[in-house]
Order: C-alpha cells, then structure tokens, then sequence
C-alpha cells in the first residue's frame, strides 16, 4: 500500500531508543517513553499562503527530525507503524555532525 500525505502534512517512523543505559542497566518496555525522533518517509506537496500559491515544506523523505512527544496521528500501515503530522509539529532536522 502506497500513502501520500496532504497538504503540509508529513509521514515519520519513529526510531526507536536504545534499551540500555549507558551505565549497562536494561530499561523493560514499561518504563520506556515514547520516542520524539524519527524519520521523514512521504511529505505532502506544501501548504498554500494567501495568495494561493503552494509553499513548499522544509523537510524531505530520509530527514530525522525531532517533534513533540504527542505530536500526530499513529497510524498503522501494512503491518508498520507511522504517524502524520503537521509540519509544524516538527521542532527541527537533525543533522550529522561533519
């Protein structure tokens, strides 16, 4: 099944954390918080301004970025789960150090 989001929308997969603390202490799935970085899979097309004319979003398909710890919609697409959100809901891209 192929999605494609709307307008300023943005499809991420989160990427989830390491289970373990630096320190060797495994953390058991009840405890864990809910990932707020993941990866960019589908963007929309952009939202339009007041003139009409479409602006384009900012993130692309493979940016990781960090947004809100509930931010979006869980969505659950062949068997993987997915969440669209508003580009807005995005605090930013996180990029590799050179």
């Amino acid at each position: 099944m192929k999605f494609r989001p709307l307008h300023d929308r943005v499809m991420v997969k989160r990427i989830e954390q390491e289970a373990k603390t630096a320190g060797g202490i495994i953390i058991p799935d009840t405890v864990k918080e809910k990932p707020m970085e993941g990866e960019v899979v589908a963007v929309g097309s952009g939202a339009r301004n007041e003139q009409g004319s479409v602006v384009a979003l900012d993130v692309k398909s493979g940016d990781r970025v960090l947004f809100g710890k509930w931010s979006g919609t869980e969505i659950k697409i062949d068997g993987q789960d997915y969440l669209v959100m508003k580009e807005s809901d995005i605090m930013g891209i996180i990029e590799k150090a050179a």
